[in-house]
């Protein structure tokens, strides 16, 4: 019990590193949430800050999901992988070193799913990347890419995984609840997204 706690725990704290807001001051001299959306996100830092803090945050975010999957590894815990990425996501969503304000779990569960199952992760780049082409909305590409990878759960690949060292085939139920949880963490996180959208006021990248 102790190890599962402490797994959780350590997972939590490191997606609650606020990149975007580190990057920021580091950097810029720029506090990201007094500018633009005021997220603590990958997407607000590419208005505010430019494309080479966006990447910079963007990859950073993900590792923090990647890295949680292999704490269990160093705590020796029976605790499945994947619990540890949830809690990163939560972790960056709901940050302890920022107020509990942070993103909207997009870079920070892309992240998990690289390291978890890079076959599914590339299936929901397309998917982003594809919507966002078309649509030029970043809130929009975020919304239909996790109702895609809900989907993706439906299908056996989805459940064959990496994780640590080996590869292994997970229960479907686990998977399919992690999945759903934080596809509606992520659209609830964008709910104003959905608002400006359908009243067209949401901004458009401009750099596709």
């Amino acid at each position: 019990m102790t190890e599962l706690i402490l797994s959780i725990l350590f997972a939590y704290l490191i997606g609650s590193i606020p990149f975007a807001l580190v990057v920021g001051r580091l950097f810029f001299q720029t506090d990201v949430r007094q500018h633009g959306s005021g997220n603590l996100g990958a997407t607000n830092t590419f208005r505010v800050l430019g494309k080479k803090a966006g990447f910079a945050v963007t990859l950073l975010d993900m590792l923090k999901g990647g890295i949680a999957l292999y704490i269990p590894l160093l705590f020796g815990s029976e605790i499945h992988p994947l619990i540890c990425g949830a809690a990163a996501v939560f972790g960056h969503v709901f940050p302890i070193f920022a107020r509990f304000k942070g993103g909207k779990a997009v870079a920070t569960s892309a992240g998990m799913l690289l390291f978890y199952n890079p076959l599914v992760f590339l299936l929901l780049a397309v998917s982003f990347f594809g919507t966002m082409y078309f649509s030029k909305y970043v809130s929009l590409s975020s919304i239909i890419t996790a109702v895609v990878a809900v989907i993706t759960t439906f299908f056996p690949f989805a459940t064959v995984s990496v994780a640590g060292i080996l590869i292994y085939r997970e229960s479907d139920l686990l998977y399919t609840i992690i999945i759903v949880i934080l596809a509606i963490l992520l659209i609830f996180k964008h709910r104003t997204n959905i608002s400006r959208i359908l009243n067209g006021t949401e901004p458009k990248i401009k750099w596709m």
